[in-house]
């Protein structure tokens, strides 16, 4: 999944942090999100905010460790998967109950699971347990046992399951029960929201206490990231999520120690030429757009140690690729950083292009010139045009930035067309790239260079399609990492999209916070959230 993630502020007072060790920590924990949730129901979550609070009062059968990747028991104490990976088995803890103490059975887990594949309930919580093959067929074998079976291998049946939280039985309530650390105790829109701890939690510590530690944590609704800045260096905030790389160079300097630099994200930022038989686009720029050679050369001529250095302040990392260096479980680990080449004029200038006058011409004469759209308001995304700008210029490219509002963006790349090249970047949420399906599918509407085609452009879109049909419908992981390491190369060697960085995860947190484990995998800081403490 990618989003654009929302900020995040966290904060806390000194009294919290003054409770005698091995006392029962009797605080609040405070941050902020950036605007209202939109649903606080676990099945209609679709976007980052309202999946902030799924994930804090969510209860799932298992969970990914985002610090190690491991995947770890939840409200199942064990699981079991079957049959080439089509049928994965769950062994419910006894006495599991939701917050209002209704009592949390397997066929919780059954009516959860239907609900969320319910094609009349368009819940985004069960694409990812869509089937070309029809839904699984759920069966109840006792309180504590469930299976899930489906007629094909399903990729990652078992991880899947981190994101499904299981929903109570009244759905209708405007502040939902939950089986996670949390439910919504008080929501007060465009002011606040209060989680409260679940008194049903089920985990406890090494010594018998009932977790979480926070009793509660008070999320104020502000989207105003200087002021949760100020907040921090006045010492009134514990955390601060996602810093920008301006923000994080202040905080480094008026709070030494405090700013922290967690390395590559999972997020990306690339540009593309549009390659599609778009209204307004020149034949002959469609032409060069459809050219090995010439995104090459675009590439080559890209100096991107410069957009770390200048425009993420060495806070960002040269892509090697479509899946960042983060991702140590899917990423091929045989490519490597892209990089500029001085020589990244010669292709084209094999193909018929020439130089005249310091103005790149091709083989007709029509000067090389195209406009760059990306989204105005966007600080590194701006730069980095800026800086592409001059790169290409030095070959004789002439590129023209054209910053629009992100609405206006998005409707020309997904709906007219009308564009001839694109800077933009992904938020990932999810680390398996089965949820870029979408992306790389010649059909998919999100295939960004020429969406939705009939049948493939061209012999290695053929290919990719294959290596991801491939990956989607095998249950073994081997054979799907075999898959994903080939179409990465592919990419890599015709450059449909150009990556240029992987910017780095920067966050900022206060010395009094214990049990913070960052990750890469969202939510970065809090996804042990009932750990935390003062």
């Amino acid at each position: 999944m990618r989003i654009l993630a929302a900020a995040l502020v966290f904060a806390a007072g000194a009294v919290w942090a003054s409770a005698p060790l091995g006392a029962p920590r009797q605080h609040e924990l405070r941050f902020a999100i950036s605007s209202d949730p939109k649903s606080f129901d676990p099945l209609q979550v679709a976007e980052s905010n309202g999946e902030l609070i799924r994930y804090l009062t969510g209860g799932v059968l298992v969970r990914i460790d985002r610090y190690t990747g491991r995947l770890e028991p939840e409200l199942a104490e064990s699981w079991s998967l079957s049959d080439g990976g089509r049928a994965i088995a769950f062994r419910l803890r006894g006495d599991l109950r939701f917050s209002d103490g209704a009592p949390l059975t397997s066929a919780d887990i059954a009516r959860t699971m239907r609900e969320a594949l319910d094609p009349t309930a368009a819940s985004p919580a069960g694409d990812a347990f869509l089937s070309a093959s029809g839904p699984p067929r759920i069966e109840i074998r006792s309180g504590r046992d469930i299976e899930i079976r489906y007629k094909e291998p399903k990729p990652g049946l078992d991880r899947l399951f981190d994101q499904l939280a299981i929903a109570p039985r009244e759905r209708g309530a405007r502040l939902p029960a939950s089986a996670g650390a949390y439910f919504v105790g008080e929501y007060r829109p465009g002011a606040e929201i209060v989680l409260r701890k679940n008194p049903w939690y089920w985990k406890h510590d090494a010594n018998g206490a009932r977790l979480p530690y926070f009793d509660s944590i008070r999320i104020d609704i502000e989207g105003n990231r200087d002021i949760e800045l100020s907040r921090f260096e006045r010492g009134e905030v514990a955390l601060v999520s996602g810093l920008d790389p301006d923000r994080f160079e202040r905080l480094a300097k008026t709070r030494p120690g405090s700013a922290h630099d967690l390395g590559p994200s999972l997020d990306s930022e690339f540009l593309w030429l549009n390659m599609a038989p778009a209204p307004g686009l020149a034949p002959w720029k469609r032409k060069w757009f459809q050219s090995t050679a010439f995104r090459h050369a675009v590439s080559g001529a890209i100096h991107r140690e410069d957009i770390v250095r200048i425009v993420y302040k060495g806070h960002a990392h040269s892509a090697a690729g479509p899946i960042s260096t983060a991702n140590r479980l899917w990423f091929n680990a045989a490519l490597k950083p892209l990089a500029y080449s001085s020589a990244a004029i010669q292709p084209l200038l094999a193909a018929g292009f020439h130089l005249s006058g310091g103005v790149l011409k091709d083989p007709e004469g029509h000067d090389v010139e195209f406009s760059l759209i990306t989204n105005a308001g966007n600080r590194e995304r701006e730069r980095m045009a800026a800086l592409i700008q001059s790169d290409l210029s030095r070959i004789g490219i002439r590129m023209n930035i054209v910053t629009l509002d992100f609405p206006s963006l998005i409707e020309r790349i997904a709906k007219t067309g009308a564009y001839e090249a694109c800077l933009l970047g992904f938020a990932n949420v999810a680390e398996d790239p089965m949820e870029e399906m979408n992306v790389w599918l010649s059909s998919g509407a999100q295939h960004a260079w020429w969406p939705r085609q009939k049948t493939p452009a061209t012999p290695w879109e053929a290919r990719i399609d294959e290596l991801e049909m491939e990956q989607a419908s095998t249950g073994s992981a081997a054979k799907r990492k075999q898959a994903l390491d080939e179409m990465q190369r592919i990419v890599a060697a015709e450059e449909p999209i150009i990556y240029l960085v992987n910017p780095d995860y920067l966050y900022a947190a206060s010395p009094a916070l214990k049990g913070l484990r960052p990750a890469a995998l969202p939510p970065q800081l809090f996804w042990n959230i009932e750990w935390l403490r003062f």
